[in-house]
């Protein structure tokens, strides 16, 4: 739907709620991540406060997801996720010239963003990787330590204990990190709110 001729609308609703949703949640579970990793040194909860939250925001993050894959998948839009071959590798290669130094020289932006076609062909490649690979891969050995004995034969089935409790927390720092440069990345629209805004009312604003 085009509200005029420079607002287009890229966000529908459901996927604005996933998003925050989904943004609260990332930030709590890093939070108290932090804490029940190192309780001798943070206090920002007690330990059984910060397992108790965290596990609850870890299962409302992982119904979040399943509206995303319902929203995605029903809608067909899921297809925003896969670059196209034949294109993907001269658009890399001209969003890495933009981010490298056009952007500093006021160059525009080579991808022009519209409801099909949502993604520059790096945030394609990262997205495709976080939504299919990072994302699962951390709920579900969430969710094997979360009653360790009870899922002990799938634990032994990755590799054991250690190996499942160590992707874990790797994957807890990447999504530390993400939330860092996610947020940085936001702020290069045309203006530094633009794509915050974007993401409450729907609308994305072309110059």
């Amino acid at each position: 739907m085009k509200a005029s001729s420079e607002l287009i609308y890229i966000h529908p609703g459901p996927v604005r709620v996933w998003h925050w949703v989904n943004a609260l949640g990332i930030v709590l579970l890093v939070l108290t991540g932090l804490q029940i990793r190192f309780a001798e040194i943070l206090d920002f909860f007690t330990l059984e406060e910060a397992i108790k939250v965290h596990n609850y925001v870890g299962f409302i993050v992982i119904a979040n997801y399943g509206l995303w894959v319902a929203y995605y998948f029903g809608t067909g839009k899921i297809k925003i996720y896969f670059p196209d071959i034949k294109t993907f590798l001269p658009n890399v290669i001209k969003q890495m010239k933009y981010y490298g130094g056009g952007i500093f020289k006021g160059d525009p932006n080579p991808h022009v963003m519209t409801p099909d076609n949502k993604f520059n062909a790096l945030q394609q490649k990262a997205y495709l990787g976080l939504m299919f690979i990072f994302l699962p891969a951390q709920m579900i050995t969430g969710v094997l330590l979360w009653r360790v004995k009870e899922y002990e034969q799938y634990i032994n089935m990755l590799g054991g204990i250690k190996i499942v409790d160590t992707v874990h927390v790797l994957l807890f720092f990447f999504f530390g990190v993400f939330l860092f440069v996610h947020s940085y990345l936001a702020t290069l629209g045309h203006t530094p709110t633009a794509h915050f805004k974007a993401m409450f009312t729907g609308y994305e604003e072309h110059h």
